[in-house]
């Protein structure tokens, strides 16, 4: 169980948007994947098995080491004017990219 990440009622309710279009018995998957112009980037995804490190929190799973990096952290879905996205709030980020898609630890 995921418990020290928290999930907004709209980041889970877009999620469950998003699976609903999916096979029965998908996952929604975050990940945290070296890259971008910051070092770390944010990785979602479906997926339709669960692996032996996953955490889960209902539908989402969110393996043991990203899960450590996004310990407080919390999980938003917002609509903005440059288009809608999930939008992570990692205290454990020491800085940003400027379009909010990388970070440095």
């Amino acid at each position: 169980m995921i418990k020290e990440i928290k999930f907004t009622d709209n980041a889970i309710n877009q999620i469950n948007h998003l699976l609903s279009s999916k096979e029965k018995g998908s996952f929604f998957r975050i990940a945290i994947k070296g890259g971008g112009c910051s070092g770390f980037q944010y990785d979602f995804s479906f997926d339709s098995s669960k692996n032996d490190d996953d955490l889960c929190h209902e539908n989402i799973l969110i393996d043991k080491a990203s899960a450590d990096l996004l310990k407080g952290s919390e999980v938003d879905f917002v609509k903005e004017l440059i288009g809608d996205s999930f939008k992570i709030n990692n205290p454990q980020s020491k800085s940003s990219c400027g379009c909010g898609v990388s970070f440095s630890l």
